[in-house]
């Protein structure tokens, strides 16, 4: 069959070069991507998928129940990340009384799985508010057709709550359906938030601070803490973070700049800290891209590095899935090599396991959290 002859979004039957049946696939027209397994029956009807929907998204919300269970200390998770609870093209996330969900393929963006979605969250957990969040970036590569804008589900009959304040360990954060990238939070850092808060003291320095997740931990054991980002809309939403948890004692500053060319106008100047976390977004787009990645991951490690004080914590991040573990850290030690300094790793981490990972798929695995010592 040609592919002009199916639908956008219509499911496939998929078979190898001899014509065997490897299962069933959502089709998409305008994607790199073109096929996303859904099944491995083959000719899986819409029906039978939409049952098959409803099933994995019970059993996914039951999972974080296990994995993240709601609590005075956490309300917010990923529900459902993807191919890795075999839901792919469906991100959800909760933030307290709100759930976003992100519909990424032309397979999923439709009115049917909307329903579903809808229905079984619900169900479980009744929350204020179903919002669907589009990623202006992927619509754009898929060829999707901007949702409505009105929730999916709200409790209220007048207007719609778009916004809340959740909690994670034990600090609570705002939290703006109309505002902030992808769903609006970076959730998978919540355990490496409170693992880097373990090590730090003194004076601290979080690079691309986003929303201040990093910098409020920080403000329960350091003095003086710095957040920067090339953002004044997320600082100012990391400062209204920061006045929700004023009970801390640190001395907390905001700075809007690029975290390159200010790195290196601290490190010409001889600044020095006691903490410094490195927290830079995707920076490897593409394989083709990961040899800059590299680069920039090596210039921002050094200057950091340079700027630690003996026995200082250096907390490195990379979100980017076309580096792998094993290539971030080589980067972090040519840094430290270049550097003239003894790093030793305490802790190397990933996401939270509600971002749960796939072994045959390597684009789950792919945020990186190195903790360590400089000596």
């Amino acid at each position: 069959m040609n592919s002009d002859d199916v639908a956008a979004g219509a499911l496939v039957t998929v078979t190898d070069s001899r014509g065997i049946p490897l299962g069933t696939a959502l089709y998409s027209a305008a994607s790199q991507i073109a096929l996303r397994m859904v099944s491995s029956e083959a000719a899986v009807t819409r029906d039978a998928y939409l049952q098959q929907l409803r099933e994995r998204v019970i059993a996914a919300l039951a999972l974080r129940d296990e994995l993240a269970p709601e609590s005075m200390e956490n309300d917010a998770c990923r529900l459902i990340f993807s191919e890795a609870d075999a839901l792919p093209g469906i991100v959800a996330d909760r933030y307290n009384d709100l759930v976003i969900l992100q519909l990424l393929t032309q397979g999923t963006a439709q009115d049917d799985v909307r329903q579903v979605l809808t229905e079984a969250i619900r169900e479980r957990l009744n929350p204020a508010t179903i919002l669907e969040r589009p990623d202006p970036k992927v619509r754009e590569l898929e060829q999707l057709a901007a949702p409505s804008g009105e929730p999916l589900h709200s409790a209220t009959s007048d207007l719609p709550q778009l916004s809340s304040i959740f909690t994670i360990n034990g600090l609570r954060f705002h939290y703006d359906a109309s505002a902030g990238q992808k769903t609006g939070a970076f959730l998978d850092q919540r355990l490496n938030y409170a693992a880097a808060a373990r090590y730090v003291r003194g004076r601290a320095l979080d690079i691309c601070t986003y929303q201040g997740g990093f910098a409020i931990h920080m403000a329960q054991r350091c003095q003086q803490v710095t957040g920067v980002d090339a953002s004044r809309g997320a600082l100012e939403v990391a400062d209204r973070n920061l006045a929700l948890n004023s009970e801390f004692g640190a001395q907390v500053e905001w700075i809007e700049a690029d975290a390159f060319e200010l790195l290196r106008e601290y490190e010409a100047n001889g600044e020095q800290y006691d903490t410094i976390v490195l927290d830079p977004p995707a920076f490897a787009k593409s394989k083709r891209a990961a040899e800059g990645a590299m680069r920039g991951y090596k210039e921002l490690n050094l200057r950091a590095i340079k700027m630690l004080r003996e026995g200082g914590t250096l907390v490195t991040c990379s979100c980017s899935h076309h580096v792998p573990l094993e290539m971030f850290a080589e980067v972090v030690a040519a840094a430290a090599s270049d550097a003239g300094r003894r790093v030793q790793v305490l802790e190397t981490r990933g996401a939270a396991p509600d971002h749960p990972s796939i072994l045959t798929l390597p684009e789950t695995n792919y945020l990186k959290c190195l903790i360590c010592r400089v000596g």
